[in-house]
């Protein structure tokens, strides 16, 4: 009983908190944090600890899972160098960068723990974007921020492992570059086979089931179908569930029915507010205990405080050194993916030139090759396959640089991607898999709530002062209803050929739904061809399933 009346005050609180956090002008997951901190404290509140193995294995696999089904991976294609670099090489340096630092500064601590530290606080949270998503900022620069935030654990995972590892053992050799690397790539390979198979074999079983409630019920289970069997083999559980989510992002619009993704959505977006909500009112709720613990033990709740203000700093300023290069060099990357494209597109036309010569052969010449007619039609059509098959790459390369050059990434938005990257629950949940043999752990746990929930306040209420100040490239309403106004007329000329000249009712409702599955193929089509926005083809796909809901349900 007891527990059910804690779940459902949670329920009410998180409701109360979503309802609440537009009103006073702060973000969901920052009044939830102080709700919860405010309850934590209170004195006939009992200290509370939650179960990490809940967070990294029971919240934050349909969280992330959620998180990638709604991600356009178009844009995430485009991004992924970006993403890789944050994601991997980020993690890495601040997690050496911090450990180094917090072993100088405090020699009691040992180097390997320092250095489980740093990989505790070096991942950014995909749940904390939450509190940058609505700032108005270009899509680019939250795909980039929630690309990071949904691999970034993996790398700090594995590094948090590899030290700990290091720190029982009193041995360094777990932390050599090379066994890193190895564990790294072994946990990733497995993460990405299982949840491509998991993502692959679920989606083509939901395109069979008929009851849009069986098929939310049984998307409810993918992300643990993917996490469970990834991490008893020593793979991220956590990375193959977002590979399975980006899979059903890419084909769920052509396999699955508009009432089925609809119907899925919607429970999607509850379960997701329920989990986010918990996880950051679960946070604050520890916050107590935590303390408390640092307190019993002797450890100094302001050296605590002063280092978890030092590595917060620090891992700032460590973002600040890496994305400026990072900037840099993907413009460079884009510079020579123009010579390129440029190359490919000549290439293509002395093909096509030689191509249209190759059709005028005559007989004679085919005769001194050896060749019939017959055979010699069967290579020119598998040559225009191929120069189609050039042709499409090279319009989504050059519709990618597209994308780059009308949205570019310069040193404003460079600003925005340093402070919008705030640690989250993810921070706390992987500090607390510390071992209870680990020395002075009660004093890294606190350090570890400061610099998460310092992040989440400091950053979160001043992001959109950062973002006036700055002024970044901003999300433009004007592109968006051009392109929408091509995106329909597209649409349009996908259903020229469909007509309903003396039909029933029944057979102009069944030609009606037809003609909306193939303006849908063409949307998929342009699509995959990068053709247009990712919004823009998300506001058309959605008008396209609210007719052929609005007709399948009609009497």
């Amino acid at each position: 009983m007891e527990i059910l009346i804690i779940a459902v005050a949670g329920l009410l609180v998180i409701a109360a908190g979503n309802q609440l956090a537009p009103r006073v002008g702060v973000a969901s997951p920052l009044l939830l944090l102080a709700l919860g901190a405010g309850v934590g404290f209170l004195p006939f509140v009992s200290a509370i600890e939650l179960d990490p193995d809940i967070v990294l294995e029971v919240v934050l696999p349909p969280l992330l899972f959620s998180t990638a089904v709604s991600m356009p991976v178009m844009d995430f294609r485009r991004e992924l160098r970006a993403v890789a670099a944050l994601a991997v090489g980020l993690v890495a340096v601040s997690a050496t960068i911090i450990g180094l630092v917090v072993h100088a500064v405090m020699p009691t601590i040992a180097l390997p723990w320092a250095i489980a530290l740093g990989a505790v606080l070096s991942p950014t949270d995909a749940v904390a974007i939450t509190v940058a998503r609505g700032s108005g900022v270009s899509q680019r620069i939250i795909t980039i921020l929630e690309g990071e935030g949904l691999f970034n654990d993996a790398t700090a995972l594995i590094l948090l492992s590899s030290a700990t590892a290091a720190g029982i053992a009193h041995s360094a050799d777990a932390l050599q570059p090379a066994a890193l690397v190895s564990g790294f790539l072994t946990s990733l390979a497995l993460a990405l086979a299982i949840g491509w198979a998991v993502g692959e074999g679920s989606i083509r079983v939901r395109s069979r089931i008929t009851n849009p409630t069986a098929d939310t019920v049984v998307s409810f289970t993918i992300p643990f179908l993917a996490s469970l069997p990834t991490d008893y083999l020593g793979g991220s559980g956590l990375v193959a569930a977002v590979v399975a989510g980006l899979v059903i992002s890419f084909r769920r619009p052509r396999l699955l029915p508009p009432a089925h993704r609809q119907t899925a959505q919607q429970n999607w977006r509850t379960i997701e507010l329920i989990l986010e909500g918990g996880i950051f009112l679960f946070m604050g709720l520890q916050a107590y205990g935590i303390v408390q613990d640092v307190v019993d033990g002797g450890f100094g709740l302001r050296a605590a405080v002063l280092l978890a203000a030092g590595t917060g700093a620090l891992a700032v300023l460590v973002r600040v050194a890496f994305v400026a290069p990072l900037l840099v060099w993907l413009r460079r990357v884009r510079r020579r993916h123009r010579q390129h494209l440029e190359e490919e597109r000549q290439r293509l036309e002395r093909f096509e030139t030689r191509l249209e010569q190759a059709r005028d052969i005559d007989d004679e010449l085919l005769a001194k090759h050896g060749l019939s007619a017959e055979q010699w039609h069967q290579a020119v059509t598998g040559w225009r396959d191929r120069l189609e098959r050039g042709q499409r790459r090279q319009r989504r390369r050059g519709a990618d640089l597209d994308y780059f050059t009308a949205d570019p990434l310069g040193p404003r938005e460079g600003a925005v991607i340093v402070w919008a990257g705030m640690r989250g629950a993810v921070t706390l949940a992987a500090a607390q898999t510390l071992p209870l043999t680990t020395p002075n752990r009660p004093f890294l746990l606190l350090v570890a709530l400061l610099v998460a929930s310092g992040s989440l306040v400091i950053q979160g209420l001043t992001l959109g002062g950062v973002i006036r100040l700055v002024r970044p490239r901003m999300a433009s309403r004007t592109a968006d209803d051009a392109e929408r106004e091509r995106l329909l007329r597209l649409l349009g000329d996908a259903a020229t050929s469909r007509h309903a000249d003396a039909l029933t009712p029944a057979e102009a409702r069944e030609l009606a739904i037809e003609t909306i599955r193939v303006q849908r193929h063409a949307l998929l089509d342009a699509r995959d061809e990068g053709l247009f926005s990712s919004s823009s083809l998300e506001y058309a796909l959605e008008r396209l399933d609210a007719k052929e809901i609005l007709l399948t349900t009609a009497e």
